[in-house]
């Protein structure tokens, strides 16, 4: 998402000045190019040869500063963003930016600049608080500046309270919604991920080793890119994505439950969850004990909820998932025929990398068409956006049709 950005850091006089170096890092190894601006008071916090050396380029201070190419410094850093980001941003930039003050490098170029600007507070709970800060952060955001609000926990001050910069992923994440286009604002996306869980008793159950990452995913994208999206997702140790309405579930039936109350306000049906096929018939309602050497359960069969949903989907977009260990795209097909999916995505566990619990995914899309679109092995993030790329396409062409 950030590989070939632009991005103009700026730095401000705060203790959390020295965490811009952790960013610097961060978005050079994604793949952005980064300069960077520093107040005279964020020097007396971290040095401009730590963030010159993490950058690549040389660290801006002076507005006035002489330059063998003669570029005006502001209006040339305001030119090459494609993202401003301030971290950390002062009570004090805050307030200046509100009030239009532009009296050093780094708020001349924020003046000058049409790229959007992502400010990252960070200073005492106590200023964070104050009604004046609050509306200086209200105005701005009024009038289109982001924001990365500041975590909760342990101060430089030793006190506690809300005020902590943002952490660095936590930035990273709101750098790339912000530059990710916004090409499915209007759509209501229903995503189900990760496993479920079917009870023997009240301490034992049946599930599967999906982590739910691939759901996720799914989620976290089609919010970058401006839908409204639901997940329903089974038990899983993944952070719930932010901007997006969350309905945890455990079992196959409260999963298909929560399905049916919420697919018809949606436009697009995305089932990534590895649902149960089965069931114990009849789960005990208390702990069963160790005893005889064989222990007999009866299962029986979970319903089908994309099947029912291909029955019922109306002129909605339904995408499933078939992961497979032999005949991957005759049994991926087949599934997406019977089940009257829009497109199936179908991998292979048995390639490494590709499975359950992993980061990563190689995956074959196809359509009722008998179109193949196969992916190389790539993080599921971006698996996950090329997947939304043909999601895309049908929306465009069913508009045009």
């Amino acid at each position: 998402m950030l590989r070939g950005k632009k991005i103009v850091l700026g730095i401000t006089g705060g203790i959390a000045a020295y965490k811009a170096a952790e960013l610097t890092r961060e978005l050079v190894r994604r793949g952005a190019s980064v300069r960077v601006i520093m107040t005279d008071n964020a020097t007396r916090f971290i040095t401009p040869l730590t963030l010159e050396t993490l950058s690549g380029n040389q660290v801006c201070t002076d507005m006035f500063a002489r330059s063998q190419d003669f570029e005006i410094a502001h209006v040339s850093l305001a030119d090459f963003a494609d993202l401003m980001i301030i971290a950390p941003a002062t009570a004090n930039v805050i307030g200046k930016i509100a009030a239009g003050v532009a009296d050093d490098l780094l708020t001349t170029t924020v003046m000058a600049t049409t790229a959007p600007v992502l400010l990252c507070p960070a200073m005492n709970n106590r200023m964070y608080e104050n009604p004046l800060v609050k509306g200086n952060i209200a105005k701005l955001a009024g009038h289109g500046y982001f924001f990365a609000e500041p975590g909760f926990g342990e101060l430089a001050c030793r006190s506690e309270g809300q005020g902590r910069l943002a952490e660095i992923m936590e930035i990273i994440a709101e750098a790339e919604t912000i530059l990710t286009p916004k090409d499915l604002t209007g759509e209501h996306v229903l995503v189900t991920a990760g496993p479920t869980r079917e009870p023997f008793d009240p301490v034992r159950f049946i599930t599967n080793y999906s982590s739910g990452k691939m759901g996720y995913a799914l989620a976290v994208m089609a919010a970058r890119r401006g839908a409204d999206v639901t997940l329903i997702s089974g038990p899983a140790s993944l952070p719930v994505p932010r901007r997006v309405k969350f309905i945890p579930v455990s079992t196959a039936l409260e999963m298909k439950d929560a399905v049916m109350k919420l697919y018809k306000k949606s436009t697009v049906i995305i089932k990534a969850a590895a649902v149960g096929d089965y069931r114990p018939a009849t789960p005990s309602a208390s702990k069963i004990k160790k005893g005889a050497e064989r222990l007999t359960v009866s299962f029986e069969k979970n319903p089908d909820i994309i099947a029912e949903l291909g029955r019922k989907k109306g002129d909605r977009i339904l995408v499933g998932f078939s992961m497979e260990t032999e005949d991957l795209v005759r049994n991926a097909r087949a599934k997406m025929l019977a089940k009257k999916m829009d497109l199936i995505v179908a991998n292979d566990l048995t390639d490494e990398g590709a499975g359950f619990q992993s980061d990563t995914n190689a995956v074959v899309i196809i359509t009722p068409e008998g179109q193949e679109e196969r992916l190389p092995l790539m993080d599921k993030r971006d698996v996950a956006d090329r997947i939304l790329d043909r999601v895309k396409t049908i929306i465009t062409a069913r508009r045009r049709g």
